[in-house]
């Protein structure tokens, strides 16, 4: 899988279909759940994108301290559901938080964790923190990493 880094204005309109496809492919259809993806915040996100044979398979969106958290943050974490065997999801969250290390500098990391996934982000370094919440009728966790 090729991993690029894009700011927004850098896709392509075919890049941006291709985002917005698997995101509901695996959002609203897969997981059943009606929500408005598009939420005014792919603006300010730096959109990693996994691709093979052209394709997006992966997909995270980061975001700089203040843009979305206090902290910066990572979202939208999709794999399509036949390149998950492949471990596309590590594959793509250590290259988000690789870019927010070694580009930004932060040191610390938060995302909105569907909590069915706590164990996935735990062997990422994050840890929870409070309490369960629901977010778009999915239970979710926040969740932070602290760089060592």
């Amino acid at each position: 899988m090729e991993i690029r880094a894009k700011r927004f204005k850098e896709l392509t309109t075919q890049e941006l279909y291709n985002v917005l496809q698997l995101r509901s492919e695996v959002f609203v259809v897969e997981q059943d759940c009606v929500y408005q993806d598009l939420d005014g915040k792919d603006q300010k996100a730096i959109h990693i994108i996994g691709k093979k044979m052209d394709k997006v398979v992966a997909y995270t969106r980061i975001f700089k301290p203040w843009d979305y958290f206090e902290t910066a943050a990572i979202g939208r974490v999709v794999v399509k559901e036949e390149e998950r065997k492949h471990k596309y999801g590590h594959t793509i969250m250590l290259a988000s938080i690789n870019y927010l290390e070694e580009e930004w500098g932060v040191d610390k990391i938060t995302l909105s964790a569907q909590t069915y996934l706590l164990r996935f982000y735990e062997n990422l370094g994050f840890e929870k923190k409070g309490n369960e919440y629901l977010e778009d009728g999915i239970p979710h966790i926040k969740m932070v990493r602290t760089k060592s």
